[in-house]
């Protein structure tokens, strides 16, 4: 009987209180996954069930203001940081690295020169000034018959 009520309590315990009881038990920051995944255990979810709130936990936790992000999918509780060090840019000198610290944003994202070449590249292979394209008469085509149907309508008063 005190196994029905647990699961009952835990059944009507939101998710994201779930996940902070989860992180507070731990004492360490945890993976997403991990959280949602011991959620589903407790609270008995299908993978299906899994599928439908794996959205709906992590906008829970993004805007509860409790938590905090600590690295690429890695949740914390904010009051783990000390007050002066809870500004974006303190926890992020605290957060795990996550990527290689040699690639400098040339490696990353390509260099300003490669951007330059292909615009050149583009402008070169396509003349966007060459209006030799459209001939003059059609550009007027409609101009003629709105006057020949404004002539028709003064005729019939």
């Amino acid at each position: 009987m005190a196994k029905a009520k647990v699961t009952e309590k835990i059944r009507e315990t939101a998710m994201v209180d779930l996940a902070y009881d989860q992180l507070k038990s731990s004492g360490e920051p945890m993976l997403y996954r991990d959280i949602l995944n011991t959620i589903a255990k407790q609270k008995g979810f299908t993978k299906d069930d899994v599928e439908r709130y794996i959205a709906q936990l992590y906008t829970e936790i993004n805007i509860d203001g409790r938590f905090v992000c600590v690295g690429r999918s890695l949740w914390g509780l904010k009051h783990w940081y000390p007050i002066e060090t809870s500004t974006d840019s303190a926890i992020v000198a605290n957060v795990k690295d996550d990527y290689d610290a040699d690639l400098d944003d040339d490696d990353l994202f390509g260099s300003d020169d490669d951007f330059t070449d292909e615009i050149d590249e583009l402008e070169s292979s396509n003349d966007f000034d060459d209006d030799d394209d459209h001939e003059d008469d059609d550009s007027n085509e409609f101009a003629g018959e709105d006057a020949d149907e404004e002539e028709d309508e003064d005729e019939d008063y």
